[in-house]
């Protein structure tokens, strides 16, 4: 029985599909992932997948990153006897060369593999590598930006293959509470379900839309914050912790200098740092939060401005965001340094909604050692509203009141299981 992989490669929620030429060995004219044959370890299959992407398509490098194995399914059919090995990457591009082998390509959101002659049981392989209800909520990674547009792959995939409405309620009861502390995830699944049709399709259509929704308005606050900066003849940024809008902000600023702090307790800004590195002109400089005060004040290193992502904005203007960015604006202030917040429309909380949700990293990540020491470790903290210069949206800078009117429109759709149980 021969192994072959199957690569999902994704970019802004769609995933790239490919029609297999006259020229590849078996299902000429059928749609597929990116496939090929497993030629050495049936266990090492991920050499061969990413042989794959570069032969048929020209993706490798950095620009392409492995999300997911997924468990092998077997095919058998009059074309052979087959064990597929699942693969999902995420892209920073869509720029494709295709080979002989590849007679196209399209960029298309996964639900449209369902309705095209396909090679066999590709949606059953792509369901073993999607997004699912548990890594929405145990990603520790990513901000709320990705992880929002992931519950609404997962809405979106538990809605086609749902028999009925209340099965589909039923997912988005689980997404809508698995990261509290997260506004864009429980705001974007509650505006599907509150005003999609109640059948299982038309959840999955409006679901689509507002995965594309989601990543019009991340590049649109982006470029809010952008504008802003630039009117202020800014040309270094000083961070902390990742966000993807905010990494969206910087490739499109270009700034001289960025100032990165490592985020305790679990560092993922020296992965920001080195990113910012790779992408960009600019000079970067890691630092720690405890010496952020410092570095605000080094003429060296010193920015022009902050700016931070946010997982949740509440309704009264304060931020959620990642430990440490307190501290970092109460250093900006001090500076003189303005502290913008980037943050989409759906990452402002529903009124009356003020909760500051008490996840915390593990404590072996501060103290792993023998004597019997606590540890306070939040993962997020509110910051005052008096400490933030700008709320950056996809509809310009917002104050207090255009916060509060966007709160009350989220709390509306919130009301739909309200409205569901009457």
């Amino acid at each position: 029985m021969d192994h072959v992989v199957t690569c999902f490669v994704r970019n802004r929620g769609e995933v790239l599909f490919t029609r297999r030429s006259d020229r590849a060995g078996t299902y000429s004219g059928r749609w597929a992932g990116v496939s090929g044959y497993v030629e050495e370890d049936n266990d090492e299959a991920e050499f061969d997948a990413r042989r794959e992407l570069r032969e048929e398509t020209g993706l490798g490098g950095a620009s392409i990153r492995l999300l997911r194995i997924g468990e092998t399914l077997t095919v058998e059919d009059e074309e052979g006897s087959f064990v597929v090995h699942p693969f999902l990457f995420e892209s920073t591009t869509r720029e494709v060369r295709p080979n002989e082998e590849l007679a196209a390509v399209e960029w298309v959101d996964p639900t449209a593999m369902r309705d095209r002659e396909t090679v066999p049981r590709l949606w059953e392989t792509w369901r073993r590598v999607a997004p699912r209800v548990d890594d929405v909520r145990d990603d520790r990674t990513h901000g709320s930006t990705w992880i929002s547009a992931r519950a609404l792959e997962v809405l979106r995939d538990a809605a086609v293959e749902a028999d009925d409405w209340e099965s589909v309620a039923g997912v988005g009861r689980d997404l809508r509470d698995a990261r509290p502390s997260m506004a864009a995830v429980a705001n974007r699944v509650n505006r599907v379900l509150a005003t999609a049709e109640r059948r299982p399709e038309a959840v999955s259509a409006a679901a689509v839309r507002a995965l594309s929704d989601a990543y019009a308005a991340n590049e649109g606050s982006s470029s809010t914050v952008v504008e802003r900066l630039r009117d202020a003849g800014a040309t270094g940024v000083a961070t902390l912790s990742r966000s993807g809008t905010v990494a969206e902000c910087l490739r499109e600023f270009d700034p001289d200098s960025v100032l990165v702090a490592e985020s305790r307790p679990e560092r993922e800004g020296v992965g920001v740092a080195e990113t910012v590195a790779e992408e960009t002109a600019a000079a970067v400089t890691l630092t720690t939060e405890a010496a952020l005060p410092a570095a605000l004040a080094d003429g060296d290193v010193a920015p022009d401005a902050v700016v931070v992502g946010a997982d949740a904005v509440l309704p009264d203007g304060s931020v959620v965001n990642k430990t440490g960015t307190t501290g970092l604006a109460l250093a900006a202030r001090e500076a003189g340094v303005p502290v913008y917040v980037v943050a989409a429309r759906d990452k402002i909380r529903s009124t009356g909604d003020e909760r500051v949700a008490t996840e915390a990293s593990p404590a072996e990540s501060v103290y792993d050692g023998e004597e019997s020491i606590g540890v306070f470790a939040p993962t997020f903290e509110r910051v005052p509203d008096r400490l933030v210069d700008g709320l950056a949206t996809e509809d310009g800078l917002l104050d207090g009141d255009g916060a509060r009117r966007v709160a009350a429109e989220h709390a509306e759709h919130a009301a739909w299981d309200r409205r569901n149980d009457e």
